[in-house]
């Protein structure tokens, strides 16, 4: 059994209220699927018997199960309260905090908890949703994994025309497991040309990944020269269908 975090609780007019010796948070460590238990001495130096409240409060709030959510304690006197942390299947590893506090008398102590999930970390990007529009590139970074990721964008760009161009890459800082921002990059398509845009992001841990995007620009008055020449390829192909039976 861990040793206990020692609380003193008191009445409002008790000079003695404070902590007591003992831990000044509680740490717990486990990996997902795991449940972990621990437990809070609250102390009553008081003359008079306490009543105290307990709710556990902030994230993960949803994984704390209280032995009791109020105790009496007699004058001079402490209670043991246990409680457990169920640690979801799909936790990812990381830093989890939550508190537990406890009132009486008109104050209130909170117990820091921290939660370390362990497992192995799996760092995981993918850039989807490319266009342009507007004068600008527009993408969608999406974290798969289950660890934060701090991913830095570059845009190459290589016209039939212009040749290849690489533009300074970014970092728009991290990127939570199951999170998702969308971005744009300022690039000045030119007036004739077909250019591959293609947009390469990478992590920490070996993540890397990229998508391109193929768009021809062409000015209107070129446009309809090049629409009178569409008949004449399209006429090839419709008497090679024939010959092709």
């Amino acid at each position: 059994m861990p040793a206990a975090l020692a609380l003193v609780l008191a009445l409002a007019a008790s000079p003695t209220a404070g902590w007591e010796s003992g831990r000044e948070y509680v740490y717990l460590e486990g990996g997902p699927g795991t449940v972990l238990e621990d437990r809070v001495t609250v102390t009553n130096p008081g003359p008079r018997r306490l009543t105290v409240d307990l709710r556990a409060s902030r994230a993960p709030t949803p994984w704390i199960a209280l032995a009791a959510d109020r105790v009496t304690i007699p004058a001079r006197t402490r209670a043991e309260i246990p409680f457990t942390v169920t640690v979801p299947a799909d936790t990812p590893p990381g830093e989890q905090t939550a508190t537990i506090t406890a009132s009486a008398g008109g104050r209130s102590e909170p117990i820091r908890i921290h939660l370390r999930v362990s497992g192995p970390e799996v760092p995981a990007l993918t850039v989807e949703d490319v266009s342009y529009s507007g004068g600008s590139v527009h993408y969608t970074l999406v974290n798969r994994g289950n660890t934060a990721v701090s991913p830095r964008v570059a845009l190459h760009t290589d016209g039939l025309l212009t040749g290849p161009a690489d533009r300074p890459p970014r970092e728009p800082g991290p990127l939570p497991p199951a999170s998702r921002i969308s971005l744009s990059e300022r690039w000045d398509a030119p007036a004739l040309d077909a250019v591959d845009l293609r947009l390469r992001v990478t992590a920490a841990g070996g993540v890397r990944t990229e998508s391109t995007l193929s768009r021809t620009f062409v000015p209107w008055p070129v446009l309809p020269a090049l629409l009178l020449l569409l008949p004449v390829p399209l006429w090839f192909r419709r008497r090679a269908k024939r010959a092709g039976g």
